[in-house]
């Protein structure tokens, strides 16, 4: 435990308080986890057909979409992450739910609707409209499962230190364990209900998500006499930092480096979400494209009424807590939300130790529906793009497919349990950026020029999938964040860092369309314009689509 945690009276009762209400705290986390897992049971009854398990059925309207997008899209990162970043960092923390709100517009602008219209399930669908089914279909599965394991480590993170402060484990190997169980309750997320059980899961948590940053919001405001100048003002004065601390350049503009991580970090979570496989294939649940436009303008409103909720629970806590307090519980700041919660309710009090439960709980539901929308995704891709097309030839049963589906959301989990072990002292805002950094490297490129560019080719998305894959991958390997840093690297006691970013969006992203670019030009394959002028047509009318 370290000297700040100890020196601190408020503290120290919180904790006394803590184990005290252990089993009420125990008792409601559990009641959340068993309306989930109820209602995924529930739907995964009426999941019998391929449709079902991949699209719901494409029975959900605009509003449910919508709701089920910022379920999916308000992740760990957002809640626990992004708090965090701002209690620590101030304005530069800011810059994360600025960055992970105004990339909805590349999503409603450019991928949107075209992609509804274009695909059944995944992302492979659109590329092998136009282009050789298998090598394809094959990259296109590759990338998803690898951009959905950096997601998913992330969650897992977020899920260590949540359930760790509530049930006072303090040990690696108790976090390890902790890990553990939640990615095979992921598992049995997906396997049973499939994308109708992940859907309403999804549908639910939002809900509970929002209500409890309006709780924690105006909890914090009352306390500050709804005088934000005030709160802003506290903040400052306790982070150390002073009026800096409300100002950009704490994390980001103290060197020349920082500045471009910056730019890098800034670029990828703009350009992040539209490539991300677990947000493309809700786009697929509704019935039609215009539904899946309405979808995500639903979803901006929500997901941007929640980040205007970060500013008060980030600086809330760092102006009730202070960044030593927090730093305490989880150097990444992951816990700072939760810690808010127990001293907006009564540090020592039963009200703190039921809303420490409570966000706690609504938290964890939080990453049990993200990475049951991850899972689903990459396991979709396996089974329909990998499994049914490449292997099978698009000879499997759809029984087949949905076997081979879940077979590979168990092995998913088994990987992302391996990793998540590792990236648990890791700030979770900071390893979903990475994953937007992959998908905006390997997927954005090739989907943008499989819809809106008649000369790309097989070998065209082939070099911009692998490259931008290879490329941003093989960078965050050698970044501050896998070595080098002794409390929040991957691997501690190491270093091996030599890439200086922590962010590789951008070298990655623009190398992502560049090889697109060139491996087109190079081809000596003819681009087939008759089916770049169906695709066209499809993807813009909507004509002929599933």
């Amino acid at each position: 435990m370290s000297a700040a945690y100890q020196s601190h009276p408020a503290l120290q009762l919180a904790a006394s308080s803590t184990t005290e209400h252990r089993p009420l705290i125990i008792t409601l986390f559990a009641v959340f986890v068993a309306a989930t897992l109820g209602i995924t049971v529930w739907a995964g009854r009426q999941t019998k057909s391929a449709s079902d398990f991949y699209a719901g059925g494409r029975q959900f309207t605009a509003f449910q979409n919508g709701l089920a997008v910022s379920g999916d899209y308000m992740s760990a990162a957002s809640f626990l992450g992004i708090a965090g970043a701002i209690a620590l960092f101030g304005y530069d923390g800011f810059l994360y739910s600025i960055g992970f709100l105004v990339a909805w517009l590349v999503a409603l602008l450019l991928v949107a609707e075209p992609l509804r219209n274009s695909g059944r399930y995944t992302m492979g669908d659109v590329l092998a409209y136009r282009m050789r089914q298998r090598p394809v279909r094959t990259a296109s599965g590759v990338s998803t499962i690898i951009v959905s394991i950096f997601y998913l480590l992330a969650q897992m993170a977020g899920a260590g230190v949540l359930v760790s402060l509530l049930l006072g484990i303090t040990s690696d190997a108790g976090k390890i364990l902790i890990v553990a169980l939640v990615g095979v309750l992921m598992i049995v997320y997906v396997t049973i209900g499939g994308m109708k059980g992940t859907t309403w899961v999804q549908m639910v948590k939002a809900v509970l998500l929002i209500a409890g940053a309006l709780l924690m919001t105006f909890l914090v405001l009352l306390k500050f006499n709804f005088n934000i100048s005030d709160l802003l003002g506290t903040a400052a004065s306790k982070s150390g930092h002073g009026v800096a601390f409300l100002e950009p350049g704490l994390k980001y503009g103290a060197t020349g480096t920082s500045k471009l991580d910056f730019l890098s970090l800034g670029i990828a979570l703009v350009l992040g979400t539209a490539g991300l496989p677990h947000i493309l294939i809700r786009f697929y649940t509704v019935p039609t494209a215009k539904a899946a436009r309405k979808s995500v303008n639903w979803a901006i409103g929500i997901i941007g009424a929640f980040y205007l909720m970060t500013i008060a629970l980030g600086f809330g806590a760092a102006a009730l807590i202070g960044p030593d307090e927090i730093k305490a519980k989880n150097p990444a700041g992951n816990a700072a939300a939760p810690q808010l919660a127990e001293y907006l309710g009564g540090v020592g009090s039963t009200g703190g130790a039921v809303l420490l439960a409570v966000i706690s709980a609504v938290a964890f539901a939080t990453i049990l529906a993200v990475v049951a929308g991850l899972t689903l995704a990459s396991s979709s891709s396996f089974a329909h793009d990998i499994y049914a097309n490449v292997i099978r030839k698009g000879k499997a049963t759809e029984k087949e497919e949905m076997r081979a589906a879940r077979w590979a959301t168990v092995l998913i989990g088994a990987v992302a349990i391996a990793l998540g072990a590792f990236a648990r002292d890791m700030n979770v805002a900071g390893l979903v950026a990475l994953a937007f950094a992959v998908a905006a490297s390997a997927n954005l490129p090739t989907i943008l020029y499989s819809l809106f560019w008649k000369r790309f080719t097989t070998q065209g998305a082939l070099w911009s999938i692998y490259g931008g894959l290879a490329s941003s991958v093989f960078l965050v390997l050698f970044s501050p964040v896998v070595s080098g840093n002794p409390k929040t690297s991957m691997f501690k006691g190491v270093d091996f860092a030599w890439f200086p970013l922590e962010n590789p969006g951008l070298i990655s992203i623009p190398l992502g369309f560049l090889l697109g670019w060139i491996g087109s030009l190079l081809s000596k394959e003819e681009p087939d314009k008759g089916k770049y002028a169906e695709l066209e047509v499809k993807s813009l009318t909507g004509v002929g689509a599933h």
